[in-house]
Formats: structure tokens, C-alpha cells, sequence
């Protein structure tokens, strides 16, 4: 995972909520996909740094996540 500042090109990426986030306005994350790196910023700041995860690196994350959930079941 590298933390980059957020460019012009973040800007005109199509970022897509988190199904778990709330209408609320409660937590929420924001993904989306860059040619060479998934992109994740807060709903909230959308102009602030946004994390990017190599397809790899996401893969990895989601799988850890996936197998988090299945253990707590």
C-alpha cells in the first residue's frame, strides 16, 4: 500500500461507495480503479490523500477481509 497525494487524474476517476456504508453520511469509503492501482479515499474529504493498493495489494486485502469475516462466524 503507498499513500499518494491526490492528483488531477483522482479527480476524474468514476469512485464507487461502499455497500456497507450508510445514507447517514456515517463512515464511508470510496473506491475506484486507476490503470495501474485501486484507489481508496474517505467519502467525506473527497479532496484529500488517497490510499492506492497495487492489483495485487487489493487482492490481498480483500482476501484478508474475506477471511476475517468467515472466522468470526
Amino acid at each position: 500500500m503507498n499513500r499518494v497525494r491526490q492528483t488531477h487524474d483522482a479527480a476524474a476517476l468514476v469512485w464507487r461507495k461502499s455497500s456497507h456504508s450508510g445514507s447517514d453520511g456515517g463512515d464511508c469509503v470510496e473506491v475506484a480503479t486507476a490503470a495501474r492501482a485501486f484507489r481508496v479515499r474517505d467519502s467525506k474529504r473527497s479532496g484529500s490523500d488517497t490510499l492506492a493498493f497495487t492489483h495485487e495489494g487489493w487482492g490481498a486485502l480483500l482476501g484478508a477481509l474475506g477471511s476475517r469475516g468467515r472466522q468470526a462466524s
